[in-house]
């Protein structure tokens, strides 16, 4: 089986949780505490940072909507099927034990168990807001409010032509805790089926079933896992617009994680297939690119796109 889908064995382990049901959801709260990011006078993402969350969907700051120069939607949040699914946001399920992503934890021996395990990744301050740059401080505390890790974030919006443009988000992780943070997922924890996901993650959006590829692989069971330089999601957007997602910015150990046939999502995997580690007084460094493209791409075309990232 595979992983964050639904398996005998997991029974209803990956449905919503309580307090999930579509009349109820819990939705983002506006004003100031919210960003944007704009590419030549155009908003092209709003960045949540303050969400009205239950602790069971992982509260933390996150980018949706997205979309594309031409305006078609790339990233879905608190779906029907997974509502801590949250657009584009950097969520781990297993920080020294605690669950930073929302759900069910998955518990060796066990599987997924509702557990009062939850966290937050909460915004503690901004050091630059511009319409094209937003930087700011997050720490990741366990259910007591205690700190585990200090973050550093950065994202970038830039033009890449009239039809996309690219999205940089840097983060730095620096341990709290005064010794080593360790980082996990279902899959060190047991479940089987290439479930290593947490990490950047990217839920999106398509009205058909989306279609991935890397430059030498295609489809979910064929780059699942992978260390691929970069990474392609095609799709739909809900009004009919074509768009390609290109992802590149794995550090060393990570993995993509990628799901199309149930829901479509891309993660740069932090602990796909073994436990990370925040070491006490060394940063864990990461960047992560996305080009947001109108059109489908093919593998020339985005190999040229990467070849060429400023182009106009």
């Amino acid at each position: 089986m595979t992983a964050d889908r639904p398996d005998p064995a997991a029974g209803d382990a990956d449905r919503p949780g309580p307090g999930a049901g579509e009349a109820d959801r819990p939705g983002a709260v506006a004003g100031e505490a919210d960003a944007r990011l704009v590419v030549a006078g155009v908003e092209v993402a709003r960045y949540v940072v303050r969400p009205d969350l239950a602790p069971e969907h992982g509260p933390r700051p996150y980018l949706h909507p997205v979309r594309t120069r031409a305006g078609t939607l790339v990233t879905d949040a608190l779906p029907a099927d997974h509502v801590w699914h949250l657009g584009a946001s950097l969520a781990v399920q297993d920080v020294d034990g605690v669950n930073l992503w929302g759900g069910r934890t998955y518990v060796r021996g066990t599987g997924y168990t509702w557990r009062d395990d939850h966290g937050v990744i909460a915004h503690s301050g901004w050091r630059e807001r511009a319409a094209d740059r937003l930087t700011h401080d997050l720490d990741w505390r366990d259910r007591t409010g205690r700190t585990l890790l200090r973050e550093r974030r950065r994202l970038t919006a830039a033009p890449a032509g009239a039809d996309a443009w690219w999205l940089d988000v840097s983060s730095t992780l620096t341990a709290a805790t005064g010794r080593d943070v360790h980082l996990g997922s279902p899959a060190t924890n047991g479940r089987p089926g290439g479930a290593g996901y947490g990490g950047f993650f990217w839920r999106a959006v398509t009205a058909d079933e989306a279609r991935v590829f890397t430059a030498d692989a295609t489809g979910e069971e064929a780059v699942n896992g992978s260390a691929a330089p970069w990474l392609a999601l095609t799709g739909t957007g809900p009004g009919g617009g074509a768009y390609t997602l290109v992802f590149t910015g794995l550090g060393p150990g990570d993995r993509w994680f990628v799901r199309t046939a149930m829901y479509p999502g891309v993660c740069a995997a932090y602990a796909f297939d073994r436990p990370a580690v925040v070491r006490a007084g060394t940063p864990r460094r990461g960047r992560h690119r996305v080009l947001v493209a109108d059109g489908h791409l093919d593998r020339a075309a985005v190999a040229a796109r990467l070849a060429d990232p400023a182009r106009d």
